[in-house]
């Protein structure tokens, strides 16, 4: 059989050169070894076509992969914005809008982030921070949040939750009330799902408790290891500021000890959970990881992507639907070859 196929392969010889030149360069060795999965060869096949569906905010994704909100507000944004909701039209996966902050109160850049035409049937939410929900649920003008929903033909409301972040960037806002209380009002008014995310720290185990006993669509890591918006801002400070605050953008947590704190609090108040949904973002730098933790995790998931994304955004549309294409591809071959070893062993070396 080997001989038959050699024979009739006209790039069999430059192929086994091509081995032959390579096998050193190829070698791994123990160190580089992955922990994370069992790799059974034996109890598949190769993947087909399979699509992973997976509702959110009442539509339905194809595969479990997020467009993390990332930027808008400037001609750069919305090429960025288009070639990202065009993607997910294709592809069938779902977008976060940058921040939409300015957008309450002025329509002179909406245009930036009218994308919905490009992603007709894929769940598209637009973006404000607490900060700006606080402030509208104080002068009563919580309205404007659904005439831009409904302005952008959005399905929802992402609420980034940002203390940090604001408190280290110099021309930051001031939350006045515990972010919990504030996104409880707002739930008690909201006509439209809510889903509530971190920007780069992640957050403990307090407070992934108290949102997954929240009616929300669904709860958004912004975990550690991402790209870190409190390290951003230390950029952009004084250098004095730099100084002193340098080591602030390091507290927080990762995105593997996020799912392990939510496994628990899920195992002990499983009757109290109203959350429907995990976004698992921060550190997600391909489809191994997306495809570990969101098996690991012992509720429905979906794994998000910002800065892979956008970096590929930039190039071109091509470029991005390549590398969709190939994290698709990558996830078919995960779920079909290999299976996630457990997570908390996998944490605390046991």
């Amino acid at each position: 059989m080997s001989q038959f196929k050699e024979t009739n392969d006209p790039n069999a010889a430059n192929r086994k050169e091509d081995h032959i030149q390579m096998a050193f360069d190829s070698y791994v060795g123990r160190i580089h070894q992955d922990k994370r999965f069992f790799y059974e060869p034996m109890l598949a096949s190769h993947p087909k076509n399979e699509s992973f569906p997976i509702d959110i905010c009442r539509k339905t994704m194809s595969f479990p992969i997020w467009v993390s909100s990332m930027t808008g507000g400037t001609e750069r944004a919305k090429m960025i914005n288009q070639h990202l909701a065009k993607a997910c039209g294709e592809f069938g996966i779902g977008m976060g809008l940058g921040s939409c902050r300015q957008l309450l109160y002025s329509d002179e850049r909406i245009v930036d982030f009218d994308v919905r035409h490009l992603m007709p049937e894929q769940p598209l939410l637009i973006n404000l921070g607490i900060a700006q929900i606080e402030e509208l649920l104080d002068n009563n003008e919580t309205e404007r949040i659904e005439n831009l929903i409904q302005k952008l033909s959005a399905d929802g409301l992402i609420v980034h939750v940002n203390p940090l972040q604001e408190w280290l960037q110099p021309e930051g806002d001031v939350i006045k009330s515990a972010p919990i209380d504030t996104l409880q009002k707002l739930l008690s008014i909201a006509n439209y799902p809510i889903v509530v995310k971190e920007v780069g720290q992640g957050m403990g185990p307090k407070s992934l408790e108290a949102l997954l006993k929240m009616p929300i669509e669904a709860l958004d890591f912004g975990a550690h290891g991402g790209t870190n918006f409190s390290k951003l801002e230390l950029l952009r400070a004084e250098k004095r500021a730099q100084a002193s605050f340098k080591d602030v953008a390091n507290i927080g947590h990762n995105a593997y000890q996020m799912v392990d704190f939510t496994n628990e609090i899920l195992e002990k108040s499983k009757a109290e959970i109203a959350c429907k949904k995990l976004i698992i973002s921060g550190g997600v730098k391909n489809f191994l990881d997306g495809y570990y933790l969101t098996e690991s995790a012992k509720m429905p998931a979906i794994y998000a992507q910002a800065s892979e994304m956008l970096r590929y955004a930039l190039q071109g549309y091509d470029e991005l639907k390549d590398y969709i294409q190939s994290q698709i591809k990558g996830l078919q071959m995960a779920h079909k070859l290999l299976k996630p070893t457990d997570l908390h062993s996998f944490l605390h070396g046991k």
